[in-house]
C-alpha cells in the first residue's frame, strides 16, 4: 500500500513537472510575441516626442531622449493632414452606419426560412465573392456613374459586404424561431420584428462587423488614389500618410518640411520624425474605439460556433 501512495506521489510530482515547465515556455514564448509586436508601436510614439535632429542620432528607443511637440504640431498645421482627417472621420462614420444597415437588413431577409429564393440569391452573393471585374472594368464603372472628384465613392461601392452579410446571417440563423412567431402573432410585420428583435440580441455581431468596418474605412486610401486624388478637398489621412512615406527621398535632410516649422533648429523636423507623429495620429482613433467594442468583438466571434 506504502509502495503504491509513493508511486502515485512521485508521478504526481512528475505531473506537477512537466505542467510547470510547459506553462513556462508558453509564457515565455507569448512574452517575446508580445515584445516583438509592441516594441514597433512603442519606438514610433517615442521618436514622434523626440526632437527631430536629436533622433538623427539614433539610440532611441522606448523613451524619448529630449521631449518635444513640435512633430505633432507640424504634422497638425498642414492643411491636408486636417482636411484628411476630417474626411477619414467622416467617412468612417458614414461608411459603418450604412454598410451596417444595409448588410443587417438583407442578412435578416437572407435568414428567413419563409423565403424561397434565399438559396440562390445566398449563392450570388458568394459567388461574387470568388469571382469580380477587376480593377479596370470596376474603375470604369465608378467614372461612368459620375464617382470620381466625389465623396460616395467612399460610401456606395461598398455598401454592402457579402462577407459581413453572412456573419450576420449566419448569427440571426441560430436565433430561435419562436421569437419571430410570437412576434407575428401579436401582429408584428417584419420590419418591427427586425428593429424590436433582431437589433438589440445582435448587438455582439453588429459590433464585430462595425468594428472590421470601420478599420477598413479609416484604413483605406486605394480608393481615394484612383478616384479622389485630384480632389484636395476629398483627401483621406491615410492617402496623405501614403504620400509621406512615398515622398521620403524629397524629403530628406529636408528641415522645414513643407515649410510649416520655425527657422530655429530647436523647431526643426525630419521626415523620420513627422512619419512619426503622423503614424501614430492616424493609429489613435482605432486604438481608441476598440476597447469599448472588445467586449462584443469576442462574443460576436464565438457566439453562434457551437450547435446544440
Amino acid at each position: 500500500m506504502e509502495n503504491t501512495k509513493l508511486k502515485y506521489i512521485k508521478r504526481h510530482k512528475k505531473f506537477n513537472l512537466k505542467s510547470s515547465l510547459y506553462s513556462l515556455m508558453i509564457g515565455l514564448l507569448l512574452t517575446v510575441f508580445v515584445i516583438i509586436t509592441i516594441y514597433p508601436i512603442l519606438n514610433t510614439l517615442a521618436v514622434s516626442f523626440n526632437e527631430a535632429l536629436d533622433s538623427l542620432r539614433g539610440g532611441i528607443y522606448l523613451w524619448p531622449r529630449k521631449w518635444t511637440l513640435n512633430n505633432y504640431s507640424t504634422v497638425l498645421h498642414k492643411q491636408s493632414i486636417m482636411t484628411g482627417l476630417y474626411i477619414s472621420v467622416l467617412r468612417t462614420v458614414i461608411g459603418t452606419v450604412l454598410q451596417l444597415s444595409v448588410t443587417a437588413l438583407i442578412a435578416f431577409v437572407l435568414s428567413r426560412k419563409k423565403f424561397i429564393f434565399a438559396k440562390p440569391i445566398n449563392l450570388l452573393f458568394v459567388l461574387t465573392m470568388y469571382v469580380n471585374g477587376g480593377l479596370i472594368p470596376t474603375f470604369l464603372l465608378n467614372k461612368t456613374l459620375g464617382f470620381t472628384n466625389n465623396f460616395w465613392v467612399y460610401i456606395i461601392p461598398g455598401l454592402l459586404s457579402v462577407f459581413n452579410m453572412l456573419v450576420i446571417r449566419t448569427y440571426m440563423n441560430g436565433l430561435p424561431d419562436s421569437l419571430e412567431e410570437s412576434a407575428q402573432i401579436d401582429g408584428a410585420g417584419y420590419l418591427t420584428i427586425f428593429a424590436k428583435i433582431y437589433v438589440p440580441l445582435c448587438k455582439p455581431v453588429f459590433a464585430t462587423v462595425a468594428l472590421f468596418t470601420a478599420v477598413g474605412q479609416w484604413n483605406s486610401w486605394f480608393d481615394t488614389m484612383l478616384y479622389n486624388r485630384m480632389a484636395e478637398n476629398l483627401t483621406t489621412l491615410q492617402y496623405e500618410l501614403m504620400k509621406l512615406l512615398s515622398s521620403v527621398s524629397q524629403l530628406s535632410g529636408d528641415a522645414n518640411v513643407s515649410g510649416l516649422t520655425n527657422s530655429s533648429s530647436s523647431a526643426q523636423v525630419t521626415t523620420t520624425s513627422v512619419l512619426a507623429a503622423a503614424t501614430i495620429l492616424t493609429c489613435l482613433p482605432i486604438v481608441a474605439l476598440y476597447p469599448f467594442l472588445q467586449r462584443y468583438f469576442v462574443s460576436g466571434l464565438t457566439i453562434g460556433g457551437v450547435k446544440e
